[in-house]
């Protein structure tokens, strides 16, 4: 099983397992392949990129929940920890050091 590990100067290190880390890598539009770098600058449009998708995933479920009701069947079933909760960790550091005008790494 891989893991991310993000790391800064300004936080302890945050750790994920590979799909979570990778799909937030992804909703920034960063290349998950290998170790990368958000720049301090870079991260209010990578705050409001992950708060966009957590909005954007809980009006799909919703619908999704919506439409099985009006069709009589049963109401599809979510991971139990939502991208909401995944991400908090994350968007807490991004905002830690982007006060503190320092990067974030990671690698796999």
């Amino acid at each position: 099983m891989s893991l991310y590990r993000f790391k800064s100067r300004e936080t302890g290190d945050l750790v994920m397992l590979e799909q979570h880390g990778k799909r937030l890598l992804e909703i920034l539009g960063k290349d998950p392949s290998g170790p990368g770098l958000v720049m301090h600058q870079q991260m209010p449009a990578a705050m409001q990129s992950i708060r966009d998708a957590i909005v954007t995933e809980e009006a799909d479920q919703k619908k999704q929940i919506e439409e099985a009701a009006a069709r009589g069947d049963v109401a599809p079933v979510f991971d139990s920890v939502s991208l909401r909760m995944r991400s908090a960790p994350f968007i807490e550091m991004l905002e830690r050091c982007e006060k503190a005008g320092v990067d974030i790494v990671w690698g796999v």
